[in-house]
Parts: C-alpha cells; structure tokens; sequence
C-alpha cells in the first residue's frame, strides 16, 4: 500500500526522502540547528527543492555547517564560495552566513545553547497544528514574527518570519503534516 504523505513532497524521490526522514522532526543539537538555519536562509526567495539539491554541495562549501570555522571566514573564503556553482552565490547570504554563525555563538554563550534559546519560543516541546490540508498550514505565526523579531534584534541576517517559520517547521518546532500523513501516526 502506497504511504500518504503531505502533498508538498510528492515531488520526486529527494523530496520524499526529506519529509520521510527529516522534516517536522525535533532537533535539539545546535550543529543541525545551525545548519537548516543556514540552509532556510540561503531559500529567502527560492524553492526548497533548489536548496535541498545543492544540501551536499553546501555541506562541502561550508566545512559540514562548522558554525565555528564559518564565523572567522576571511575574504578570500567568501572569493572562494562566490566561485563555487555548487551553491547560490549570492554574496548577501555568504556574508549573512557568517554574520550568522557568529551571533549563533553569542546566543550559546547566553542561553547555554542555541536550541535551549530557539526552544524556549515554543516551551520547549512541539507545537501541533493538526491542519487538516496543506491549505492549512500557515506561512507564519505570532511565533514565528517574534522569533524573527528577536534574532533581528540580535543582529541575524535573512531571518523574516517566512524563513524563521519553515525552519521551525524543519527542526519539528511545529508539526505541520498534514491529517492522514504516514509520519502523523
């Protein structure tokens, strides 16, 4: 029998192989936090099938999401990844890459972790939304707008709402499948 699944993944393989395993489940560690903050930041006005294609060429690019080593990128490491074609070369999200990794570390240093600071939007737990259709799900939140507004505030760069609220939807702050989806239960 073939699995029900959110009509938005019904795509191809990739995009079924993502919502299968990944999408909508909670993550805690900060290295994978880091990364679909990254990866939601570079979609800013692309699909995320386009983004998800280029995951790999990403993960090489940008030293496995290393928020360590990306935060000291010299010029020539941003020379570099605007000569890559494996990514999008967009110099703004290069530049906001780092910036971002950056103040991803001042928000460790504060909260003890960047997940008990992006968790504690949401007291810590998932937030169900039970939507019935794709209709349903929302493309942000009074959440999402003040997380967005937060890390704005913190200096984040490329962290509207949208994006704020589909990496929440990643990293299964919020539970956005669908009624009848396999992975529902």
């Amino acid at each position: 029998m073939e699995k029900i699944r959110c009509g938005w993944c019904e795509k191809d393989d990739l995009y079924r192989k993502y919502h299968d395993e990944e999408w909508g489940r909670p993550i805690y560690d900060d290295e994978t936090i880091f990364e679909f903050l990254i990866l939601e930041s570079f979609q800013a006005g692309l699909s995320w099938y386009t983004i998800l294609s280029k995951r790999e060429n990403f993960r090489k690019a940008f030293d496995d999401f290393d928020y360590k080593k990306i935060a000291s990128y010299s010029d020539e490491k941003v020379e570099e990844l605007m000569q890559d074609s494996g990514i999008i070369r967009n110099r703004l999200k290069v530049l906001a890459t780092i910036t971002n990794a950056q103040k991803f570390q001042e928000v460790q240093k504060e909260f003890g972790s960047f997940s008990n600071y992006i968790w504690g939007f949401v007291d810590g737990k998932p937030i169900d939304n039970n939507p019935k259709t794709l209709k349903d799900v929302p493309a942000t939140t009074e959440i999402s707008d003040a997380l967005s507004k937060d890390l704005k505030k913190r200096g984040f760069k490329f962290m509207g709402s949208t994006v704020v609220y589909a990496h929440m939807q990643a990293t299964g702050m919020v539970n956005d499948h669908v009624e009848g989806c396999h992975i529902r239960g």
